[in-house]
């Protein structure tokens, strides 16, 4: 049940808001503001109103001006101009500007207003639930993505999901507000890999020698990962900066296109520089050495981002020999645990490599191999 006010009257004039109290209260919740500055402040402090009333002309700033700042801040809410000010250009300036719902003029009759009122409520209503289906269906197709990436390649999905913690600690050593493009941008960097065989990949990580085709093939899979996101609504941002995460600062690299230096997703270029760290971090070398050895490799990296990278080092990247272990059976192993060490079969062939966390896909494959006595246990989990 809602317990605020749902709809917002601006206007000068007190006398009028206090008419849209006394009239309108036995059917909606409703709050005054005098004038757009008091308006202003009043959305701010509390939750977005479902429709918010305004009149054209106030000291300050006029009706339109302060519809224009109420859409940029608050999307959802339902924006409707009533006002004693009917000349064509201030109707025109609403709806093409302020992006209204209804245009009323004064004086308006009490049911045309709560007609209005009523119908704007529908509206919104219909845009809150179209949004939260929106969202679910999105992170019901970022959480598929995954689960597939993590039952096809679990090497990958480690990979993928270890760069989304650093891209995290990252983004919060910078005091971002909102990364969860770039968050999601490292989870599924490595999704292209699906497309991959399992033995070229089994190759490519042993060193093996590649084909001219297979080596295509690898360099291919950031393309395909952002024409798999392009399909989903509001991942398009993600999709490019997935599309470019190989790309060199210098314009060398996949894809063999003109983008170059600060054209370059701000994304993509952190995400160059977090995947090196990550690859080094594997093969047990120094940071603080690789740091330095990025930093001479002209034209890789942008020295804005590795400067950033470095100086939050201690930040972003934690140190792994302080971390405490436990060794578990299959059946005492939850989904969000991390594995220490890889998990493999009791022949010695990796199921899942270290550092990956377990999702519900990757523990029903572990206890399957369990189920044929074939897993080779303990697991040794980190510790939360």
């Amino acid at each position: 049940m809602t317990t605020h006010p749902e709809i917002l009257f601006v206007d000068d004039d007190p006398a009028i808001l206090d008419g849209f109290q006394r009239t309108l209260r036995k059917e909606f919740k409703v709050d005054t503001a005098l004038g757009a500055e008091n308006a202003l402040s009043l959305c701010a402090s509390r939750p977005p109103y479902s429709i918010v009333v305004a009149d054209m002309q106030m000291p300050v700033m006029n009706g339109v001006d302060f519809l224009i700042h109420l859409e940029r801040n608050f999307p959802d809410t339902i924006r409707i101009m009533l006002t004693g000010n009917a000349d064509q250009e201030t109707a025109r300036d609403a709806v093409n500007k302020g992006h209204i719902f209804r245009f009323l003029t004064k004086p308006c009759p009490h049911e045309e207003l709560a007609s209005s009122l009523r119908a704007g409520l529908r509206q919104h209503d219909l845009i809150a639930a179209e949004r939260e289906l929106l969202e679910k269906t999105l992170n019901g197709s970022v959480k598929v993505l995954s689960e597939i990436l993590a039952l096809h390649d679990p090497f990958a999905f480690g990979h993928g999901d270890r760069l989304r913690q650093y891209m995290r600690s990252f983004a919060s050593s910078l005091k971002l507000k909102e990364s969860w493009d770039l968050e999601l941008a490292a989870l599924l960097s490595p999704i292209g890999y699906v497309s991959i065989p399992h033995a070229v990949l089994d190759k490519s990580r042993t060193h093996g020698l590649l084909t001219g085709a297979e080596k295509d093939m690898l360099a291919r899979v950031p393309k395909i990962g952002a024409d798999l996101l392009s399909n989903i609504p509001r991942l398009a941002s993600v999709a490019e900066i997935i599309l470019y995460q190989n790309k060199n600062f210098d314009g060398s690299g996949f894809p063999s296109d003109a983008v170059a230096g600060e054209d370059i997703p701000i994304g993509a270029r952190i995400l160059r520089v977090l995947h090196d760290l990550l690859l080094a971090e594997s093969n047990h070398q120094p940071r603080e050495k690789v740091l330095e050895g990025m930093t001479r490799a002209n034209g890789r990296y942008d020295a804005k981002v590795l400067e950033a990278i470095a100086a939050s080092f201690d930040i972003c990247l934690t140190n792994a020999a302080n971390e405490s272990t436990r060794a578990v059976s299959v059946k005492d192993l939850h989904v969000n645990d991390v594995l220490k060490s890889a998990a493999h079969t009791r022949d010695g062939v990796p199921i899942a490599p270290p550092g990956v966390r377990i999702t519900p896909i990757l523990l029903a494959k572990l206890r399957n191999f369990a189920e044929l006595n074939e897993l080779a246990e303990p697991l040794i989990i980190i510790e939360s």
